[in-house]
């Protein structure tokens, strides 16, 4: 068997191997990447000292990604979905909490403690970790370098699932050009050359694609079968405006929404809410839609959208139901983006509220799809920098002010104080734009005003820090908070679930899909 697989992965290098880049990215094998074969090495350790498991079990995979899902991000949002329910949080359950394999993944980059999403998404979805911003290359290739790009490539686990005959999907809420759906079909240095007018003089002239056309020149297969997202700029000439009144990006003339029509005469194409409701699965085939100019709305704003857009849940069960008519399988990525974009700006309300909304499309998902036959995987590509802190008393309100219990254990019923003499709240940011600072003060020992802004908090006390629009509190002054460096959470279940417990490497992911759907390479 073993000997065969390496015949076939020769065979596929002669025909392929060698192709200039052009609109069809080259893609080459991985096998003899270092961090290819450690990933081999640690599921056939799974495979032999934990789990006897059989190959090929699961017809179809489905991975979801909570973009910046910490695992405080987690528990916060557990507890708010509880507390939205009326109950006191703590012991509410996501869906994903109730999986049966739980394990945990190490997110670093090859060049990075603290990791990008183009870095682990490569990881999760090729099986090689890389280094930070360049999406589907191995990490011998030089960020926003086209020439150092060629040659690096590589297979995508949507690409080795079109090469076998089974559908592919993306789902996301954030542009489909964005880092981590791109790296499921784009292969390319630099994560920003969404479209051709964020390419460098050097790309155009060594011949790189922007992530855009690369999409739309998928050709393994029958292509990706369904893609819905944001990112309508990304497809649109400059001189074209869509439907809500935005401008395109493109330079070079192209609509690419109607090369993919062209391409795909029996698809359906789609941008508003009223339209993707239109379309009935049972005689669909292929679905492209995006709903915004850039990325989608949080959920909490869905309903502001000009035009409409379909929620995380109804993408996601449209999606599965168009894929599930193929009787080979599918494979199924499901983006919640947004959460990390929440964190970037230091707004828990959000982050929270879009893993809710996660939840509830791995529910669906999970109602929709059989167990014996579907391997359902929640992870994060990465963590954020946001904690839980003070010692909120049980049902306190967590996106509240701390209020905690007496030296009785009985609660107060006041906000507890830092030693500033100001209230806090649970959830903050090590770094961010809640930063606050007091501008010039006088320094008591030299008698004249410091330059040094020191840090000085908002007093809380009137402030309702439950509302939508707060911004948590963050100790280091950043234009943007940033990711973290530790583990995320792996949640499973399904065929061969069980092979992502324990703590793996991130790019383990990936070997244990491709091997659990029997997809060569």
């Amino acid at each position: 068997m073993f000997k065969m697989l390496l015949v076939s992965m020769g065979v596929y290098i002669l025909l392929v191997g060698c192709a200039p880049l052009t609109d069809t990215p080259t893609v080459v094998t991985q096998r003899n990447n270092i961090w290819y074969k450690n990933g081999q090495k640690q599921l056939q350790k799974a495979l032999v000292k934990k789990y006897t498991t059989q190959r090929g079990k699961a017809k179809n995979i489905i991975l979801f990604i909570g973009d910046g899902m910490s695992i405080s991000t987690v528990t916060a949002a557990r507890i708010l979905e509880g507390q939205n329910k009326g109950h006191s949080g703590e012991e509410n359950q996501l869906s994903f909490d109730t999986f049966p394999s739980v394990g945990l993944a190490k997110t670093y980059n090859t060049n990075a403690q603290t990791p990008d999403s183009a870095g682990t998404m490569t990881a999760i979805i090729t099986g090689v970790k890389t280094k930070m911003g360049l999406l589907s290359l191995n990490d011998k290739a030089v960020r926003a370098d086209c020439a150092s790009a060629k040659g690096k490539e590589l297979t995508t686990l949507l690409e080795l699932a079109e090469m076998k005959g089974l559908s592919t999907g993306i789902v996301t809420t954030t542009r489909l050009t964005h880092a981590t759906p791109a790296s499921t079909y784009a292969h390319i240095p630099e994560r920003n050359w969404e479209d051709d007018s964020m390419l460098s003089k050097e790309a155009i002239k060594q011949g790189c694609k922007d992530i855009a056309r690369q999409f739309l020149s998928f050709r393994y297969g029958d292509g990706i079968d369904v893609a819905l997202g944001g990112g309508r700029r990304e497809f649109m000439p400059k001189t074209m405006t869509d439907i809500e009144g935005q401008k395109g990006k493109r330079n070079d003339g192209r609509d690419l929404r109607a090369a993919w029509k062209k391409a795909h005469k029996e698809g359906k194409y789609v941008e508003t809410l009223k339209a993707f409701n239109r379309v009935n699965p049972k005689n669909t085939s292929q679905l492209f839609g995006l709903f915004n100019a850039s990325h989608m709305h949080y959920e909490a704003d869905r309903k502001n959208d000009v035009k409409g857009e379909p929620s995380l849940s109804q993408m996601t069960e449209k999606a599965i139901e168009i894929l599930s008519k193929n009787k080979k399988g599918f494979v199924l990525v499901v983006e919640a983006g947004r959460i990390d974009l929440a964190h970037h700006v230091g707004n828990a309300f959000n982050a929270l509220t879009d893993t809710i909304a996660l939840s509830k499309a791995v529910s669906i998902a999970d109602k929709i799809t059989s167990d014996e036959n579907t391997l359902l995987i929640v992870t994060a590509d990465h963590s954020h920098v946001f904690t839980m802190a003070g010692y909120p008393k049980r049902g306190n309100p967590i996106l509240g002010k701390v209020r905690s219990v007496d030296k009785h254990g009985y609660a107060k019923h006041k906000d507890e104080v830092g030693s500033d003499g100001l209230p806090y709240t649970t959830l903050s940011y090590a770094n961010g734009r809640g930063f606050r600072n007091r501008g010039k003060e006088r320094d008591a020992d030299k008698g004249y005003e410091s330059k040094i802004h020191r840090q000085g908090r908002v007093d809380l006390t009137k402030v309702n820090t439950q509302r939508s629009g707060f911004y948590q509190e963050a100790m280091v002054p950043l234009e943007y908070e940033t990711h973290s460096g530790e583990d995320v959470a792996i949640y499973a279940k399904g065929p061969g679930s069980q092979l992502l417990s324990g703590v793996i490497e991130q790019n383990v992911i990936f070997h244990v899909m491709k091997y659990m759907a029997n997809l060569s390479q």
